[in-house]
């Protein structure tokens, strides 16, 4: 095991008056590395401690996250510090397990991991360490006295989200049927033949239909606050031509009325600042950027459409991390978080 460094030799900025949260993150050139810089950095509560990439060692922030210059002048590091309160694990699948397995964290440090290695709970636990499934809508009260999370992923957010309301009622008595496309970022920064830009462009394609590896994690949810629930989840996702965001929509039968299921949707999402319950149409430009999820609810016949919208880089990942890392530390769940999504 490598034994993680003290605070000297780490490019960081002074811990000056303490009392703020200080923060390393692990993978910290990807996509969703670079979005934790961009909310951390004007995060009131948290002081950037280290940011590790092996690849880009020795170089500013800014020169590969272009859009940080003039907002820090961080390197980053190929070393580690125990010298942190929460520690961001920014990488691949596969990577968390490997990385933890191969460095001893102090229990001292927070963890919170963006990856799938720790989101089923068969997969939770790794040596001392015990991970809680970071969903605030669903396990708010758990995340408040956890020590370690595993970040949920960004389809599976956008769609428990959108069907958590049904669950905690005992009305998921159908099978669920769900489209859904996200945006290029969504596959990571690695290009590949499907994140090409001539490709992508002008472009649409279906992807791992009816056996989406976030299905599990959405299955537990679900599971959690209707045990008996064990109807098919029939998921066909899309890759699209844009940059962020996740449009969902999702169709079951139930004998709700359409005030009945919207009321349903409101009073679940009453105490939760970043979801919000509309009969309007709704589309991605209203929540990318931000950490919000939109949830529209419309009653077809038999059918009940919920429509669920989200930003995968925020409120699918970095966001949502961070939303996790205040409700751990005490603050205000809303936090660095009220962002301002992009109207044109």
């Amino acid at each position: 095991m490598n034994e993680i460094k003290e605070q000297s030799d780490i490019n960081t900025p002074p811990s000056g008056g303490r009392g703020a949260i200080r923060a390393g993150i692990i993978g910290g050139a990807g996509y969703t590395g670079g979005e934790m810089l961009r909310i951390l950095v004007n995060h009131p509560n948290v002081e950037i401690a280290f940011v590790n990439s092996k690849s880009n060692t020795g170089n500013y922030i800014y020169e590969v996250h272009t859009d940080l210059f003039g907002d820090t002048e961080l390197k980053f590091t190929g070393d580690l510090s125990n010298d942190i309160d929460v520690l961001f694990l920014c990488v691949g699948h596969g990577d968390a397990k490997k990385f933890l397995a191969e460095n001893e964290i102090p229990d001292h440090i927070k963890i919170i991991d963006l990856s799938q290695d720790f989101r089923l709970s068969q997969n939770s636990k790794l040596n001392n360490k015990s991970f809680v499934y970071g969903l605030p809508e669903l396990n708010r009260e758990a995340i408040k006295s956890a020590q370690n999370i595993a970040n949920p992923g960004c389809f599976a957010t956008c769609l428990q989200l959108g069907l958590l309301p049904l669950a905690a009622s005992n009305n998921l008595h159908s099978e669920v049927h769900i489209t859904a496309t996200t945006g290029s970022t969504g596959a990571g920064q690695s290009p590949s033949a499907t994140t090409h830009f001539t490709w992508r462009n002008d472009n649409l394609s279906i992807y791992k239909a009816f056996d989406h590896q976030h299905l599990g994690e959405i299955g537990q949810s679900l599971n959690q606050l209707q045990p008996d629930f064990g109807q098919t989840l029939n998921f066909v996702p899309y890759r699209g031509d844009y940059t962020r965001g996740i449009i969902a929509s999702i169709y079951l039968d139930t004998d709700l009325s359409g005030d009945e299921a919207y009321k349903l949707y409101e009073d679940y999402y009453a105490a939760h600042p970043f979801t919000h319950v509309t009969k309007r149409n709704i589309d991605l430009k209203q929540v990318v950027n931000t950490n919000k999820c939109f949830i529209q609810i419309a009653k077809h016949g038999k059918k009940l459409l919920i429509t669920s919208i989200i930003d995968n880089l925020t409120k699918g990942a970095s966001g949502h991390a961070v939303q996790n890392m205040n409700l751990m530390f005490g603050l205000e769940e809303t936090t660095g978080l009220r962002l301002k999504a992009i109207g044109f």
